[in-house]
This record gives structure tokens, sequence and C-alpha cells, in this order.
């Protein structure tokens, strides 16, 4: 097991990538870009604590996140991946996948949740599909979260005792539980269908939480090649002279109580 990191540490090189994120960010933005990040790993690996990390220093009108929900009646009956064509990005756009069009090859697989067919489908048109992605200018990056069974049962005791964490944990992380061994399986035969030469995925060992954030955002610039871009240094304009303007009385206004 590799060593933990400390906390000034953690914080001094979050604070170097959330800099190098902004940049590309701008960079992003003025070539016209287009990139998506997809966001896999069991329940509680750390997903969305880096994608949390991700996004922090970042313009959501440029950065998106899309973490999508049950599907509607509707949306059952279309295309598979046509829900989530709908929120891939647009020129100088990134959008993070929190979870993605892999729920077919996981959780609806091992919940029942698809048919073998529809399964069987999947496997085989997804690489085709991200293909297409890549082909029409998009780049595409997958992350999967690997955490172990002792780390997992570790976090979901932490969200099960913390009221501020009890939200996260679901009816369906305890069934993924007592499901290990399927949904093992079942990410090994998405990695042998899907782990192609154009869009690999890449694994992230995330039992150390803050690392994984660390380890996952260095990979991501490293993958997208990109230029700093000189800032204009700007200067606030004076305040106009409102001499002449007066105020409406303050108890026309509603404040909120100062409690603290």
């Amino acid at each position: 097991m590799s060593k933990g990191i400390s906390n000034k540490d953690y914080d001094t090189a979050l604070k170097e990538l959330h800099v190098e994120l902004v940049h590309l960010q701008q960079w992003v933005k003025k070539q016209g870009l287009k990139v998506v990040i997809l966001f896999e790993g069991r329940d509680a690996s750390g997903k969305g604590g880096t994608i949390k990390r991700f996004t922090e220093p970042l313009n959501p009108r440029i950065c998106k996140v899309v973490a999508l929900g049950v599907p509607t009646e509707r949306e059952k009956t279309q295309w598979y991946f046509q829900r989530y064509v709908q929120y891939l990005p647009a020129a100088g756009e990134i959008v993070l996948f929190d979870r993605s069009w892999y729920n077919r090859a996981g959780v609806e697989k091992v919940m029942g949740f698809c048919t073998e067919d529809e399964y069987d489908e999947f496997l085989r048109s997804c690489p085709e599909f991200e293909r297409m992605l890549v082909r029409s200018g998009i780049i595409v990056l997958k992350y999967w979260f690997s955490v172990s069974d002792e780390e997992q049962e570790r976090r979901f005791k932490n969200r099960i005792n913390n009221p501020l964490k009890r939200w996260k944990f679901s009816p369906m992380d305890l069934e993924s539980r007592s499901r290990w061994l399927e949904y093992s399986k079942a990410k090994d035969n998405m990695f042998a269908h899907t782990d192609t030469k154009q869009v690999p995925w890449y694994v992230v060992n995330s039992d150390n939480k803050k690392k994984a954030r660390l380890n996952c955002i260095s990979h991501v610039l490293s993958q997208i090649p990109y230029e700093k871009i000189d800032i204009k240094p700007i200067e606030l304009p004076e305040l106009p002279d409102y001499e002449g303007y007066v105020r409406p009385p303050m108890n026309y206004q509603t404040f909120v109580p100062e409690k603290f």
C-alpha cells in the first residue's frame, strides 16, 4: 500500500493543479476543443470527490457535470446512447459524466435492468460509438476508480454514521455489496470489450482519496496538450460620479437576520 499524503502537501499540490486546470480551460475555450471525461467505478470509490475538486476552480459555463438519474419511460424506448448524446460538449466545452453510458455494462447488467440482448448489443456498439466521437473531434477520456472491498466497507460505515454523508447511501449500495463478485465480473468483461486503443480505460487507485484526486487531475492535464494563454492585466475603472443619487431608506429592504 502506498504511503498517504499530508494535508499540507495535498493542499499545495491541489492548488498547483487548479492553476493548470484554469489554463486548460482557457485553452479549450480559445481553441474550440470538445472534451468528454467519464468517471466510473464502484460505489464510494471517490468519483464524486474527484469531480468536485476538478470543477472547483472552473467556469461552470465551460466545465459542466452530467449526473443522470433513472431513465424515464420515454427514454427507455430510445436508442440507448441517445440519452447521453444531448449532453455532449459543443466547441469550447468540457463535460464530466458522473457515471455514463457504462451503466449498461455495470449496474444494469448486474441488477437485471436490461436484457441479455441489450447488454450484448451495448458491448458491440459502444466501441464504435466512442470511435465516432473521436472521429468527430471530441477528446474522450475514461477513468475507472478502483477501491478495495475493505476500503469501500470503511467508507460505507462512515456514510451510515455521518449525517452529512448519509444521503449518499442508497438501497442500491447495499445490493452492490452483496453482489461484489458479479460487479467484478461485469467490470472485467466491460474492459475486455471497451478498453480500446482509440479510447482506453485509465484505472485510478482510489483507496487513498486525496492521492486519487491529484493523480486523476494530473493525468487529465497530461492527456490534453494545452498552452498557457497570457492574460491581459485588468484595471478596475473608476466608479462613476453618483452625486445627486439618493438611495432609498434601508428599512425599505428585507435583510437576512445576522445570527453569526
